[in-house]
C-alpha cells in the first residue's frame, strides 16, 4: 500500500492533521483571538449557561409527566399479569417511555450540547403484534428507559429547586439597587427587611447595605451558572448511560465496522498482489517464454544470437525471481515465521534509504496475526520514510506495556505528516483501529516525526 505523508512533506498547515488540535475544536477557525473576560464573569451572560438553566427548568415538568405515565403503565401492568392483558400493558408502556426517551435525548442535544447516538431498535424476530410485545419487553433498552423515568423525577425537582433559587435570588439581590425604592414607596418600609421581630426590625436601605446586597447577588449570579453546570452534569451521565446504547451494542457496532475494514483491507490487499503478479513477475515470464522460443529456433542457424537470448533471458529469470521474492516479502516473509519481529524488521531497516536503528524489548512472541500487523505497519512506515521524508536517520522501536504491543517509528526529516482522510497514514490507521489499535502522528512542519502504534497483545 501506498502511503503518503500529507501533501507532502513540509507543507504549511499540514504538521499532524487530526493529532494536533486547536483550541476550538481544530477548526482552525478564531486561532489567535481570545476572549476579553475570563470564564467566571462570562458565565452568567454565556448562551449555554442559559441553555442549561433551560434544560433544568424543560426537565421538571417533563419528568412529572414521564414518571406518571411509567409509574402507571407499569403499575397496572404488573397487576394484570396474572392476566393476558398484563403483557401488552406493559409492552405499550415501554414503547411509550422509549418514546419519551428520544424527546429527553432531543433536549440534551439542544441545549446540552450532548452528542450521543441512538440506541438499538427493537427487532421483531416475528411478524405480528405478538413478535413485537416479545421484542420490547425483552430489550435491555426498553427497562433503561422505565428506569430513568422513574430516577430523573427526583432528580429533577432537586435541580429545578437548587437552580431557580440560586437564579432568582442572585439576579434578584444583584439588580436590588434598580428597585429597593419601591419598599418606602409603596410598601410602606424603608428598604428590604433582612430580620425583624416585635421589638426591632433591620432593613437594606443604606448605601453601604445596599452596595453589600449587589456584591452578595453578584457573588450569587457568578457562581449560578456553575452550580447549574455540576447538576446537569448529573443529567448527561444519565441520558448516556440509561437512554443510550448499551456498551455491548456499541461494541457490536465497532466489530461490524472493524469487520468491513478486514474485509475491504483484505480485498485490496489481493487486488494489489494479483497487480504485481500480472504486471511484473507474470509479464516477464511471458516474455521469457517468448525469448526462449525464439533461442530455441535460431540454435541451428545462428548459435551466438541464440546464445546471447538465452543469457538475456537469464537475466529476466534472475529479475523475476527477485520480485517474486519481493512480493512474498511483503505478505508474511519467511524470516517473520522462522525468527519474529527482531529479525524481521532488522531486515526492512536494511533496505531503507537512511540509517535506521532498530530495537525490540520483547521477551515473547505475539500472535502471528498481530506479529504481521506489526511488522507490516513499521514497513510501510519505513517505506514513508524512504520516499518522503528526506530524513538522515530513523529509528524502529518495539517494547510491550501489559497487554499492549507498542511501535514507535521516528525520523529526522521534515515532518509535516498528515494522518487526515484520504493519505495512506489513515489507511494504515483503520487497518489498526480494525484489531483494537491505535496509530498517533505527531509531525510538526520541520521535524521531526514521530508515528506510535498501539496494538493488542495476544499471546
Amino acid at each position: 500500500m501506498a502511503m503518503e505523508y500529507g501533501q507532502g512533506y513540509g507543507q504549511q498547515g499540514g504538521p499532524g492533521a487530526g493529532f494536533h488540535g486547536t483550541a476550538d475544536g481544530g477548526t482552525g477557525r478564531g486561532q489567535g483571538r481570545r476572549p476579553r473576560l475570563p470564564a467566571a464573569l462570562r458565565a452568567p451572560v454565556e448562551a449555554r449557561s442559559w441553555r442549561e438553566f433551560g434544560y433544568v427548568l424543560l426537565s421538571l415538568p417533563v419528568s412529572v409527566l414521564v414518571f406518571s405515565y411509567a409509574v402507571t403503565l407499569a403499575f397496572t401492568g404488573s397487576l394484570l399479569l396474572v392476566t393476558f392483558l398484563g403483557i401488552p400493558v406493559l409492552a405499550v408502556g415501554l414503547a411509550g417511555c422509549r418514546g419519551f426517551g428520544v424527546l429527553e435525548r432531543k433536549m440534551a442535544r439542544g441545549l446540552l450540547g450532548l452528542d450521543m447516538p441512538e440506541p438499538e431498535p427493537v427487532r421483531a424476530r416475528k411478524s405480528g403484534a405478538a413478535g413485537w410485545m416479545g421484542a420490547v419487553l425483552k430489550s435491555g433498552t426498553s427497562w433503561r428507559h422505565l428506569l430513568y423515568s422513574v430516577l430523573h423525577l427526583p432528580w429533577a425537582m432537586f435541580s429545578f429547586v437548587v437552580a431557580v433559587t440560586f437564579w432568582v435570588y442572585g439576579w434578584a439581590l444583584l439588580t436590588y439597587p434598580l428597585w429597593f425604592w419601591l419598599f418606602p414607596m409603596y410598601g410602606g418600609q424603608d428598604g428590604l427587611q433582612l430580620y425583624g421581630d416585635e421589638t426591632h426590625s433591620i432593613y437594606l436601605d443604606n448605601p453601604f447595605e445596599i452596595t453589600v446586597t449587589a456584591l452578595v447577588g453578584l457573588s450569587f449570579t457568578m457562581a449560578t451558572p456553575w452550580i447549574v453546570r455540576a447538576l446537569t452534569l448529573v443529567d448527561r451521565v444519565m441520558v448516556q448511560g440509561l437512554l443510550g446504547p448499551s456498551r455491548l451494542a456499541t461494541r457490536v457496532v465497532e466489530l461490524e465496522s472493524d469487520r468491513g475494514v478486514v474485509v475491504d483491507t483484505a480485498a485490496a490487499d489481493l487486488r494489489r498482489i494479483e497487480r504485481d503478479l500480472h504486471d511484473g513477475a507474470q509479464a516477464r515470464l511471458v516474455a521469457l517464454a517468448m525469448d526462449l522460443g525464439l533461442a530455441k529456433e535460431k540454435l541451428t542457424e545462428d548459435p551466438r544470437a541464440a546464445a546471447r537470448m538465452v543469457d538475456e533471458a537469464h537475466g529476466e529469470v534472475k529479475t523475476a525471481l527477485q520480485e517474486l521474492r519481493d512480493l512474498a516479502r511483503g505478505i508474511h516473509p519467511a524470516v517473520l515465521t522462522d525468527r519474529g519481529l527482531d529479525a524481521a524488521l532488522s531486515a526492512v531497516a536494511s533496505r531503507c534509504v537512511v540509517p535506521v536503528r532498530v530495537e525490540v524489548d520483547l521477551t515473547e512472541r505475539p500472535a502471528a496475526a498481530i506479529e504481521g500487523i506489526a511488522y507490516f505497519t513499521v514497513s510501510e512506515l519505513l517505506q514513508n520514510v524512504s520516499k518522503h521524508a528526506r530524513a538522515t536517520g530513523a529509528s524502529v522501536d518495539v517494547w510491550r506495556v501489559e497487554n499492549r504491543l507498542m511501535l514507535q517509528v521516528v525520523d529526522d526529516g521534515v515532518g509535516g505528516a498528515d494522518a487526515s482522510g484520504g493519505s495512506g497514514l489513515a489507511g494504515l490507521a483503520g487497518r489498526l483501529d480494525a484489531v483494537d489499535g491505535i496509530l498517533v502522528v505527531d509531525s510538526p512542519v520541520g521535524g521531526p516525526t514521530r508515528v506510535t502504534a498501539e496494538l493488542p497483545w495476544r499471546g
